[in-house]
């Protein structure tokens, strides 16, 4: 699917720097989505999906309330995203997303991880044929069949449903009936998500282990912990 289960949910901090990270991450995105429409998730589905996306990663909700408020305002930062392409340890490929009002300085950081953490930036479009925009939706369960069939008689656009690990079931959808998807799960009785997102999902992967894989979460914590870095998404699996 793209990337390790265990990677692909670990912007949960281990350290105060990757903390303080995630929180700038989440409240950037929040602020966003909140400053394109009404305040209530209920009536602004960019910012409901901003807040299921962050929901069970520990952000507090004095953090989401400020950036909420702070766009409802109509001042403040004006942020800029911009997409970095190119290659990881041991040849992965890999996109970045960054937000940031300093654009110069979300560059000037990124591309300082790409050369010091054994990676190799590229031009657009370097690795981006190899991924495709979906909406994930992860969750505890194991009857993928069952899931399968509801998604469809719901008349999901669905990709595809798989198992990546024991009691884990992965749901990929077309991103714009992620909601609907959330829906369906929801009237099955599911009520919690892992994973809640729109997302890039890599065609073709590579493994990676031993002396690369190590070097590969190195390189990925590095740029998580970027204040700028919103999304990291490779095809190496560890």
């Amino acid at each position: 699917m793209g990337r390790a289960y265990e990677v692909r949910k670990a912007s949960i901090a281990a350290t105060g720097k990757a903390k303080s990270a995630l929180y700038m991450k989440a409240s950037r995105e929040i602020y966003m989505a909140a400053k394109g429409g009404s305040p209530d998730p209920r009536e602004n589905l960019a910012l409901r999906a901003a807040l299921e996306k962050f929901k069970g990663q520990s952000i507090p909700k004095d953090v989401i309330q400020r950036a909420i408020d702070k766009a409802q305002g109509k001042g403040g930062e004006e942020y800029i995203a911009a997409t970095y392409e190119g290659f990881g340890p041991g040849g992965c490929m890999v996109i970045v997303e960054t937000l940031s009002d300093n654009a110069k300085r979300a560059f000037s950081e990124v591309r300082a991880v790409f050369n010091h953490k054994g990676g190799k930036l590229g031009d657009s479009g370097a690795v981006s044929y190899n991924f495709n925009r979906l909406g994930e939706i992860d969750f505890n369960g194991n009857d993928v069949d069952k899931v399968t069939e509801s998604l469809i008689m719901a008349d999901i656009d669905v990709k595809e449903v798989k198992s990546p690990e024991e009691g884990i079931i992965s749901v990929l959808v077309a991103p714009n009936d992620l909601q609907k998807a959330e829906a369906c799960l929801k009237d099955m009785g599911i009520e919690e998500f892992l994973i809640d997102e729109v997302t890039l999902i890599a065609d073709q992967t590579v493994d990676l282990t031993g002396e690369d894989a190590e070097k590969y979460k190195n390189f990925v914590d590095a740029l998580n912990e970027l204040d700028d870095v919103q999304n990291v998404y490779t095809n190496a699996n560890i």
